[in-house]
């Protein structure tokens, strides 16, 4: 899947004078961000927010867990989340994308999902000592569950002089 190009708003909540982000940044900082956090929401509707590694690949978000953890669970129940990333300051980019979570099962997709973190993970998904060693072939062996999403709604606020909100529209 190839990346869509979104529909592009600035809201009115922005400065004066502030412009839309480009979804071309946006994408970049995606595709750069080392965490994420997954919201979810839970069967009995509280939400469940984690952090997690995530890589951007082929115009989706892709992330993984276990069968047994919490937001492997709950999206078994409800595949609409929200993954978030940015800039813990007051300057910088901070994302929103909204979407809906779909198991990826394909092993040719799977093998370019494990190469995609272990080239943007490095030691962390190689070293026998790293932290997720062993993570990537796992995913090649479908082991992990692997879940793509597809922006739907995106959100960008760009903080700093001047301070701005941009949503971008997928459908």
């Amino acid at each position: 899947m190839d990346d869509q190009e979104p529909l592009t708003v600035l809201s009115a909540y922005s400065s004066p004078n502030a412009v839309p982000t480009e979804w071309s940044r946006a994408r970049t900082e995606l595709a750069a961000a080392e965490v994420y956090w997954l919201s979810t929401v839970r069967p009995d509707g509280r939400p469940h927010v984690t952090p997690l590694l995530a890589v951007w690949l082929e115009g989706a978000l892709y992330f993984c867990t276990g069968p047994d953890e919490r937001k492997a669970r709950n999206l078994a129940e409800n595949l609409h989340c929200v993954l978030t990333t940015g800039h813990n300051t007051l300057d910088g980019l901070d994302l929103v994308i909204e979407g809906t979570a779909e198991k990826s099962s394909d092993l040719a997709e799977l093998g370019r999902v494990a190469d995609a973190f272990e080239s943007k993970y490095g030691s962390h998904f190689e070293a026998p000592d790293g932290t997720w060693a062993g993570l990537g072939d796992a995913i090649r062996r479908a082991e992990a569950l692997v879940y793509r999403v597809s922006p739907e709604t995106g959100f960008g606020f760009g903080k700093g002089r001047p301070f701005s909100q941009t949503k971008w529209d997928f459908s």
